[in-house]
């Protein structure tokens, strides 16, 4: 080939190079990242993983207990939760109750809220032996770490997160003691098999008995850790009951309630080019969605992570359970976090 035919390829090929990295640019405002199927900047990249239903159980009233099965479940350890996506598309949040050692499987339990967003409704009333469920890989927030002594509190579906811990507080010999409460004992799961560990277990159920009596946290010495997942009225008072020396491990139901009053704040979406108020009763997910009503969300509780997103300037004022430090870093939780000052800056 002549010196002008490849001076003309070459000039041809770089001319296709630079058309084609025009194109891969704007498919992909976040470049030289992968152009996504919906551009949602920080959304989670952890995959669905497919899992059948095997059993499908009732351990208490109100209460659904599933059992997913799949090669493919990694494993997990006391304490972690999944995300569930149900038939309808919600994805809700559920702690795993099940013996970690039961590899392909995981064990959650649903306790029915008829006023509420409709997961548990749906739940209950849909997902039978044989149903196919997608959960993403577990996370845990919620971590048993080692020590000689526990104090374990739960209040109703808050067992959930704490049963595998007392199999692995006995498993490694440690001292451990449980105060269980709940609204009745029929409506309490797992009665029968915390039965069987005798003294160590207080079961309180409030149509007999009242409110737990929570007056063993304190006496726990700075040795014991003390586990508590349950309604944020009782995480509280275990906060207010434990000792300052004491370690406190919270698991609660809902986001953490914002410190003070929220207030109202100028939003601007980069990629949108437009500008809007948040007002100080709404969220930041409801403001956007005025604007860009396709915006992705689930659990507007800070759980989930699907309405993650790229911050590009202002500070946050972060309220989910979700996020790593790192993460805080650059991005937020839509449902619950708000601008700390007075604007932020979105990439969106």
């Amino acid at each position: 080939m002549s010196r002008a035919l490849k001076a003309a390829a070459l000039a041809g090929a770089a001319l296709l190079t630079r058309r084609a990295l025009r194109g891969r640019i704007a498919r992909s405002p976040l470049w030289p990242l992968p152009a996504l199927e919906t551009p949602i900047s920080g959304h989670s990249p952890r995959r669905w993983l497919p899992t059948r239903v095997v059993s499908r159980t009732e351990p208490a009233d109100g209460v659904l207990m599933l059992t997913l099965e799949s090669p493919e479940l990694p494993p997990w350890t006391p304490g972690a939760h999944v995300d569930v996506r149900l038939p309808s598309g919600l994805v809700r949040q559920y702690s795993l109750c099940g013996d970690p050692a039961d590899a392909g499987r995981y064990t959650i339990a649903i306790r029915l809220i008829e006023d509420g967003r409709g997961g548990s409704r749906e739940a209950h009333a849909e997902l039978s032996e044989g149903a196919e469920l997608a959960v993403r890989p577990p996370r845990n927030r919620f971590e048993l770490e080692p020590a000689s002594s526990y104090l374990f509190v739960a209040g109703g579906i808050g067992i959930t997160p704490i049963l595998p811990m007392l199999r692995e507080a006995t498993a490694a010999g440690a001292d451990w003691t449980l105060i269980y409460g709940g609204r009745t004992r029929s409506s309490m799961p797992f009665v029968g098999e915390l039965g069987t560990h005798g003294s160590r277990v207080t079961i309180t159920p409030e149509d007999e008995a009242g409110l737990p009596d929570l007056s063993p946290l304190t006496e726990a010495g700075p040795d014991t850790l003390i586990y508590c997942c349950g309604p944020a009225p009782l995480t509280k008072a275990v906060r207010e009951a434990a000792p300052p020396t004491t370690p406190v491990h919270l698991e609660r139901f809902t986001a953490t309630p914002a410190a003070g009053t929220s207030r109202p704040f100028t939003l601007e979406l980069h990629r949108s080019g437009r500008t809007i108020e948040v007002a100080a009763d709404e969220s930041t997910l409801t403001a956007v969605r005025r604007a860009l009503p396709d915006t992705p969300y689930s659990c507007e509780q800070g759980f989930c992570g699907t309405c993650q997103h790229r911050v590009l300037a202002g500070r946050v004022d972060h309220r989910d359970t979700l996020l790593t430090d790192r993460e805080r870093e650059d991005s937020m939780l839509l449902c619950v976090s708000r601008a700390e000052d007075d604007q932020l800056v979105l990439d969106l």
